[in-house]
């Protein structure tokens, strides 16, 4: 079993359902995943996602209320909103990357067996 200190009386399940309620969606973990490598103008993170201006405004504003990402408007004609990652989002930089990495070997995983080959083979045991 998988033990992490934590505040006392909060279990380890109650920390993930809390931290799967911050981050859980179709497109959270993919902004901020965008968002941890540079800042971005509102239109210009819709087009590098691929997301719906009034899906990916309700998920910034979801993002921001849980201190992921910081909005700031500039004084410029027209008005334009650029948004980036917050220094606690930050903190969620090692599970954007385990999770990216699982995404790549996982994708290999099916890929491979479609043609008959399992990556995770060539790995070594661990000891």
């Amino acid at each position: 079993m998988l033990v992490c200190p934590g505040p006392a009386g909060k279990s380890q399940h109650q920390a993930v359902r809390d931290t799967l309620d911050v981050i859980s969606g179709k497109w959270k973990l993919v902004i901020l995943a965008v968002l941890l490598e540079r800042k971005y103008r509102f239109k210009e993170l819709s087009r590098e996602i691929g997301i719906s201006p009034r899906v990916l405004s309700k998920e910034l504003q979801e993002m921001e209320q849980h201190q992921l990402v910081k909005r700031t408007v500039c004084n410029t004609r027209p008005v334009t909103v650029e948004y980036e990652s917050t220094p606690h989002s930050q903190t969620l930089l090692s599970v954007v990357r385990a999770m990216s990495e699982w995404g790549y070997l996982h994708h290999e995983i099916i890929v491979g067996q479609k043609r008959g080959h399992d990556p995770t083979a060539d790995e070594q045991p661990h000891d």
